[in-house]
């Protein structure tokens, strides 16, 4: 691994997808943005231009698996996702546990004085956050 490196992170969802952004060398991650989905399919052009923008050397998407460590179909989608992603931008993709990373943000969120309808305000991007700063963490 490369001393310095970039890294976007997806908070991935069937309706919003996180992104967060963060590196290697201060092991900070910060909201970027929320991009629209149908149905899990991401704006690909959103995120290609956040791609192009931050120029990643690596990319993190959350994988939602169950509390007692099994699939879901969400977490199976969201293990594609990555694979399309990978395929999609020439990078490579690593899947972080985030099994906690929606509650955190939602918690943090409501600390901070947010009105607590996530439908109107998303948070996807502080998860994806969280997310990032887990595997920042863990390496």
């Amino acid at each position: 691994m490369a001393r310095h490196e970039t890294v976007i992170a997806i908070d991935y969802g069937l309706r919003n997808m996180g992104v967060a952004v963060g590196n290697t060398l201060s092991c900070t991650a910060q909201p970027l943005a929320v991009i629209g989905a149908r149905d899990g399919v991401p704006e690909w052009e959103a995120l290609a231009t956040l791609i192009a923008e931050w120029k990643p050397a690596r990319v993190i998407v959350g994988h939602p698996i169950n509390m007692d460590g099994s699939e879901s179909e969400i977490s199976q989608r969201a293990a594609k996702f990555a694979r399309q992603v990978g395929g999609r931008f020439n990078l490579p993709v690593a899947l972080v546990d985030e099994r906690l990373s929606s509650r955190e943000a939602k918690s943090n969120a409501l600390a901070a004085g947010h009105r607590g309808d996530f439908a109107a305000d998303p948070i996807d991007d502080q998860a994806a956050a969280i997310i990032l700063a887990t595997w920042l963490s863990d390496r």
